[in-house]
């Protein structure tokens, strides 16, 4: 079809208008997305946890929602629906994958071999295979180390030295939890070291929590401490109400079983490993590869003490270890 002059003066007119802002349009820049992975249900974490690591973001100079975007996936303690989360940040191609815990670690690095993954506080990465050093992590994965395992044996000598008499402790751990194996093992052998018998208790959920309590009175535990695990830490509240209905002074790897009532804990300030985990996502979002990034062990720990469940316990807190204490709970 011929056009008619006018409609051709029209139509190139057209062309020279709609021309310029074709060439120049960009498209919109896609803010990094970050995304948070942990077997935990949300409710089982406080909600100021992850404040430490917004307010370093922020120093960094990222403002949340504009510059960069967070999700968080939470498993609610189902292992199938783990997996499925991973395979959906994947599907999502998040900028960085944060792992809360050594399970979320495993089906990160399962899901995906290029998107970057920090840990923000794990417990053996070299042990579990998620690094080759320390110093040089060499895949996709870097971050925090918790240093859980060697703090195990920390542990039981605050134990005795509440309990100065005792000769034989529980172990609570879940044999589902990545590692555990080996820590399990470790504490044997710290406990031998101080004279003490252990009485191993597996729970893979809350269901097995009495049976394993009504078995250290059966044995004649005269004290606990609980290895790290997802399932522990939700369900905190029944273990420490447990440990008290079985008068067990208690240790545990996170101060939250404190704050929910527990005897005392020593463990590295989790809020203090998220903050520096906003220094790893900003280092990778400005181009830094995960496999020359050392993974950071904690510098500083902190011990904390329930007095007022020593006093339920019948417990005299020596003052040694009150002295020692970040924060006594009254």
């Amino acid at each position: 079809m011929r056009l008619h002059p006018i409609g051709l003066i029209v139509t190139l007119a057209l062309g020279l208008l709609v021309a310029p802002l074709t060439a120049t349009a960009q498209p919109p820049r896609q803010v990094p997305l970050i995304a948070f992975l942990s077997l935990q249900p949300r409710e089982a974490i406080a909600d100021d946890v992850f404040e430490p690591f917004r307010q370093a973001l922020r120093e960094l100079g990222y403002v949340e929602g504009q510059t960069i975007a967070l999700e968080f996936r939470w498993a609610q303690g189902r292992l199938e629906r783990f997996q499925e989360l991973a395979a959906e940040l994947v599907r999502l191609q998040v900028a960085v994958i944060v792992t809360l815990g050594p399970g979320g670690t495993r089906v990160a690095m399962n899901a995906t071999s290029t998107i970057p993954i920090i840990m923000a506080n794990d417990s053996d990465p070299v042990g579990d295979g998620f690094v080759a050093s320390l110093g040089r992590p060499g895949g996709n994965i870097t971050g925090l180390s918790g240093m859980i395992r060697e703090l195990n044996a920390k542990r039981l000598e605050l134990l005795k030295e509440t309990v100065p008499g005792m000769t034989r402790v529980a172990v609570l751990w879940n044999p589902t939890e990545v590692g555990v194996e080996l820590a399990l093992r470790e504490t044997e052998e710290a406990a031998r070291t101080l004279a003490l018998q252990v009485q191993a208790l597996a729970v893979r959920g809350p269901d097995d929590f009495e049976g394993a309590f009504r078995a250290t009175t059966r044995e004649h535990a005269e004290a606990l401490t609980v290895l790290r695990d997802p399932v522990t830490f939700t369900h905190r509240t029944r273990l420490v109400e447990l440990a008290a209905q079985h008068q067990l002074p208690a240790v545990y790897w996170q101060r939250d079983f404190v704050e929910a009532g527990g005897l005392m804990s020593y463990a590295p300030r989790i809020r203090d490993q998220l903050r520096r985990v906003a220094y790893f996502v900003d280092k990778i979002l400005k181009g830094a590869k995960p496999a020359d990034m050392p993974v950071e062990q904690p510098m500083q720990f902190e011990l904390v003490i329930n007095l007022k469940t020593a006093q339920a316990l019948g417990i005299t807190m020596p003052p040694s270890l009150l002295l020692l204490a970040d924060e006594v709970i009254q």
